[in-house]
Formats: C-alpha cells, structure tokens, sequence
C-alpha cells in the first residue's frame, strides 16, 4: 500500500486536529540544539492511548518508522526525524492531563505529555512536592522525561526519574498496551518491564502515562552560594554538608569561573552574590521541620566550613527571590553557551571521589591538544554528574571548531571517563549523537542483551529507528 493509502488511514483515525501534514513543522523536525534538522512524513498528535495503539499498528502495517517526541528538549537528537521524509512523528503533546492524585498513597498518574512544570504545580496545589527538577521543566514533558531517563538538580535526594516512577501505561511495538499503573511499591511479580521501558529513548514502545511518587511538600528550603578554590574543597563541602544535613541535603551544583563568566556576559541583570572563584557551589537544604531550624542548620555549616578553610565565602538567600535568582544563575548556564557559540557537550558520570583527579587530568590534556580552548564544567557534583563542555578559543568560529576537532575532544574526555571509572552518558541519553560511542564502549555482552531484547520487542525495528543501536 502507498504511503497516501497510510496518510488517509491515519487521517481517519486522528482527524484533522491531530493529523499535521503541511505548513511548517520545523518545531518538530529541529532539535533543541539545532544540530539535527530531519524531514517527517507527517506529524501525529493523538488524543488519547487507544489512538496511539491505533497509529502504532497502522505502522507496523505500512512498515513505517515512528519516532516519538515529548517537548523535544532533548540533547542528543533523540526525538529528531531523519531526512528522509519517511518517518512518523508521533507526538504526545495533546495528551497532557493529569488523571489522578492519590494523597494517601503519595502518587499522581498523568498523561505521558504532561509538561513537567504542569505536575510539580499540580502536587504543589495539593500540598505536595514532585522532586524532578529540570532547567527545561516549562517545556519537557514527563513521558520524554522517563524515556531518557532524566536526572536533574535533586537527584542527590530523590533519585532520577527512574526511581520516581511507580508504573506505567505504554502501547508496544505491536499496537497492544499495557496498563502497569500500578501505584505499588512492592510488587515482586517477575521481571520488571516498567524498568525496562524507562531510558529505552522509544525504541521498545511508547510510553503514555505514569504514575510517579509525590513527597509532603517541605516546611522550608534554603539556597546559598560557597566559593572554593579547588574541586577538593568543593568535595569537602558536600562531605561536611552531609554529614550536617543527612537527607536534607538536596541540591549541590558546582560551576566553574568560566560557566559564571558567560553569565554574566550573556545575562548581565543576573546579579552574582559572590567574587569571581574557581569554583562556586549551590547548595540547597530542604527541610521537614522550620525555616529557622533550615537557617540554623545551613549557618552552622557555612561558619563551620569557612573557619576549617573549606570555603573563601558564602551567601545565604534571604528571600524565594533571592534563592530563585540563585538558581537562575546554575540554569542560565545552558543558555550563555548556546549564545557563546556552538560547543562540544559531555554528559558524564563519575564517582564522586574521582572527579578532582578526572577534571585536573583531561583540562591539562585538552589544553595541550587544543591551546586557549574554554572549558565550561557545571553540573551535579552531589551525584558524582558533570557538563563538562569545550568552547572553542576566542575569536575561533565555533562552527569550524567543533567540525574540525570534535571527534579527536571527545575522544580525550572519553577515554578519561573510562579512565576514572565513569560513563560518558550520565542523564541525557545516547539518541542519534552517542551511538557509535555506545557501540564501541558498552560491555560486549550488554550490548548482545540490548540488541535480543530490542529485536523480541520490536521485531520489525520500527521504533525509534536509528536511535540508541
């Protein structure tokens, strides 16, 4: 059959409002980086679940790709058609209610297209508190957010999205779905599928709800900023932080002179509480108790690290502006590169301990490869996850810079990762863009599993395809 005998099948089962076929649908076809420009047969936008088994089976009678997108914020073209014009892409923005909250059992089941700022305020009216926290949270939704697996900035306390999920619905390869919505936490029936689907990047079926953990909302959280001269210090800090907090502890951000200078460069009313260091953390405390008890807590640790040498300085938010100004500043920090100019991105994870020896080690090796290269390193030191980024040098054109020499950069940072004991994709994904890094670096018998499963679940290789394998 034609693909116009597919387009008319599908027309008849989404309809006008939920079938785009002309016009412009680069907002779909460009990914959020603009490094991945493809061309989609159509644009499929279902209403519900039923019509999302429907679209799925109707490619698996036409033979045709399905690439699923959720806000399509991600960083490594995971959600990008290809350039042929033959794929489908399928995407969950109409399906964005939430279905339910249950207090008593501190869950919330939503629509896979929920955007993720949409369910934190959804568990916030409601007196609750929904922990996954993303610079994208206005556009990201939680369906792209379970399928990449994303961590984010309170992972050190809650877990990635992995470890805030509970169940969840999603239609198979094969059109059939499968309701796990359980809200269960104990539920030792065989194996664990719900796992399995999570940080699958759509490549096994595509997810269409879940139901998630909520927490009580906390009585009060306190944000400051510490100033260090070493990476050391900066584990000194989190050591007494946690040591001083316990579970309180939720945030620790650390960044770089450099990641703050473009900042400021690039978002001059942003204002900087502190002087220029090496390195500056973001610490946040949440707390089930007081804003006084979280004050007294935060100021004992702070007086208690700049006595012992740990910190140069701190400042502590007064105020939710304050502590949200703060914040602005770690989350603008992806926006000041992307007006800087392109750059090589690496989204790593090491053990903590490691990441002194690792930054010292491949900032001297990239220096030397790359003479005035800029390093932007920012991220989740708490839970051992960096950005460790390369600007090119000044007065470089970056679109040359990164033509030229990003293959021989990555291969430096990578190598270093395996080196210390890392991985070289922490919570972005592999998509289209670490594939081949994938395939040579993965365990071989993980990548054997991989490969079996993919080919059980999705036997026609319609899903996602190109992606991850």
């Amino acid at each position: 059959m034609s693909r116009h005998d597919f387009l008319n099948a599908l027309h008849a089962v989404l309809g006008d409002a939920g079938l785009l076929r002309d016009g412009d649908l680069s907002a779909y076809e460009l990914d959020w980086r603009r490094r991945y420009a493809g061309r989609a047969l159509a644009v499929a936008r279902p209403a519900d679940t039923a019509q999302v088994a429907a679209v799925i089976k109707l490619c698996g009678e036409h033979q045709v790709g399905l690439v699923p997108q959720g806000g399509n914020t991600g960083l490594v073209g995971g959600s990008t058609p290809d350039a042929s014009g033959d794929q489908l892409l399928l995407s969950l923005s109409r399906m964005n209610k939430v279905r339910a909250l249950d207090a008593a059992n501190l869950t919330i089941t939503v629509d896979a297209g929920c955007v993720l700022q949409a369910l934190q305020d959804a568990a916030a009216e409601q007196g609750f508190l929904f922990p996954l926290s993303l610079a994208s949270e206005g556009t990201c939704t939680i369906g792209g957010n379970l399928a990449s697996n994303a961590g984010g900035t309170q992972v050190l306390r809650y877990g990635n999205a992995r470890e805030l999920c509970l169940g969840l619905e999603l239609v198979t390869a094969h059109g059939e779905v499968w309701n796990g919505l359980s809200g269960l936490r104990k539920d030792n029936t065989g194996y664990d599928l719900r796992n399995l689907f999570i940080g699958s990047e759509g490549t096994l079926g595509v997810i269409t709800a879940a139901t998630l953990k909520l927490y009580p909302a906390p009585k009060a959280q306190m944000t400051a900023l510490a100033a260090c001269d070493t990476l050391d210090a900066a584990l000194r800090l989190l050591g007494m932080a946690q040591a001083s907090t316990g579970a309180g502890l939720s945030g620790f951000e650390v960044m770089n002179a450099f990641s703050l200078d473009l900042v400021g460069k690039h978002f001059p009313q942003l204002q900087q509480p502190l002087a220029r260091s090496p390195w500056t953390v973001l610490l946040e405390l949440s707390d089930a108790e007081s804003e006084a008890h979280a004050g007294g807590l935060f100021e004992g640790l702070l007086e208690a690290a700049l006595e012992a040498g740990v910190i140069k300085d701190a400042a502590m938010a007064q105020s939710r502006a304050q502590s949200q100004t703060m914040w602005q500043l770690r989350e603008s920090i992806p926006l000041a590169q992307a007006q800087e100019g392109l750059n090589v991105k690496h989204d790593i994870a090491l053990p903590v301990s490691a990441i002194p020896g690792f930054v010292a080690a491949t900032d001297a090796a990239l220096q030397q490869g790359f003479p005035g290269v800029r390093l932007v390193n920012f991220g989740h030191l708490g839970d051992g996850n960096l950005h460790y980024n390369v600007q090119a040098p000044e007065g470089v054109p970056a679109k040359e810079f990164l033509s030229r020499h990003e293959p021989a950069i990555n291969r430096i940072v990578y190598d270093a990762v395996a080196l210390h004991g890392g991985s070289f994709s922490a919570e972005h994904g592999i998509g289209q863009l670490k594939r081949a890094e994938l395939a040579a670096r993965k365990d071989p018998v993980a990548l054997q599993m991989m490969r079996a499963i993919k080919k059980a679940l999705d036997p026609q290789g319609l899903m996602n395809p190109g992606r991850v394998l």
